[in-house]
């Protein structure tokens, strides 16, 4: 069975195909735990020829280690047969590595730290540097990385750089879009208000939004989404299982959004699997394809750090979901759309 696809055409001059299956390479920069080359290059030979052609990136997965293993995966296939993101707002630099960034949580990378540069020259060099780790001469989509609560800490300083992106590099991406050097471009995002706010005052393609459009959270479905649908944006879906929970289900000790999940949100996970389970549905599926009832929702992306998670990310991309279990997920209060 092929992997079904979704088609973005926003300026009507043919657009990007994407796999509704992506692939997020924040594993491929030894995130939590270290894997060795030979495995990177399985899962991704694993998730090419079961047709995947949509891969995201960044520079800040791995300190450049992602990028480098994803460049050397794809460098001789021919480059019309997928779509490539990666992202701008921060440039790595060379130090010591007693003061790399993200000790104990990315392992064995470069001795790198990133630094936030949001304005026009940090988003063109940002580009230029990734282009030099992929081994490639383009990307397809570029999305303005972090631009949240979750890494600046404070909503003023959250403001602040958003002012920064919309006075400098929001006018690198529109030159570089305008010029074909990119296709599309838009914000990767762990919150959907930042996104919202850059959708109602910015030219933004698409959006790729982490966590916050989930079988476990649906806020962003109030406003951002029907937004982005009104205006043409499309919008890509990291961490559909919420760090993981959502995939293991509701046992002591199960991660939701990178921290031990609490008693309430296992509660609720129980809930949703129990009406899974009553229906023959394994929770993991109804995760995955529940973003896809979403017609502005492009492509979805759960991460791997081996083969056997791969297959199971296969799996449930191809499962069919009985309208049913939406049902009654609805009249249990658990999904928010309806």
């Amino acid at each position: 069975m092929e992997l079904a696809t979704r088609h973005w055409d926003r300026h009507n001059n043919g657009g990007l195909t994407l796999t509704e299956l992506g692939f997020g390479t924040a594993p491929f920069g030894n995130l939590y735990k270290a894997i060795d080359d030979r495995t990177a290059d399985s899962i991704l030979e694993c998730a090419w020829e079961a047709g995947v052609r949509y891969f995201d990136t960044a520079p800040l997965y791995g300190l450049g280690l992602s990028e480098t293993r994803l460049g050397r995966f794809l460098r001789n296939r021919p480059r019309d047969s997928f779509v490539l993101s990666t992202k701008v707002g921060r440039l790595l630099r060379a130090t010591t590595p007693d003061k790399r960034e993200g000790i104990g949580k990315w392992f064995d990378v470069p001795s790198r730290k990133g630094v936030y540069d949001y304005g026009y020259d940090g988003v063109m060099r940002s580009l230029e540097f990734s282009l030099e780790r992929l081994g490639l001469d383009r990307v397809d989509i570029l999305y303005a990385h972090d631009l949240d609560l979750f890494n600046h800490g404070s909503k003023q300083a959250v403001e602040a750089r958003l002012q920064e992106f919309v006075d400098g590099g929001y006018n690198a991406l529109l030159r570089l879009r305008d010029e074909g050097v990119i296709s599309a471009f838009g914000a990767g995002i762990n919150e959907w208000e930042p996104a919202q706010w850059l959708a109602e005052r910015c030219d933004f393609d698409i959006f790729l939004l982490a966590g916050r459009y989930t079988l476990l959270e649906q806020e962003a479905g109030k406003t951002f989404i029907p937004l982005c649908r009104e205006r043409g944006i499309g919008v890509t879906i990291g961490g559909p299982y919420n760090s993981g929970i959502l995939a293991s289900g509701p046992r002591p000790g199960a991660f939701y959004d990178y921290s031990p999940a609490t008693a309430e949100t296992l509660d609720r996970v129980a809930r949703i699997d129990a009406i899974c389970t009553g229906n023959g549905v394994r929770m993991i599926d109804a995760a995955f394809q529940f973003p896809l009832r979403e017609p502005a929702v492009l492509s979805v992306m759960p991460g791997g750090q081996n083969v056997n998670e791969m297959k199971d990310n296969l799996r449930a991309s191809q499962a069919e979901i009985p309208p049913g279990v939406w049902e009654e997920l609805s009249s249990a209060g658990l999904l928010a759309d309806g």
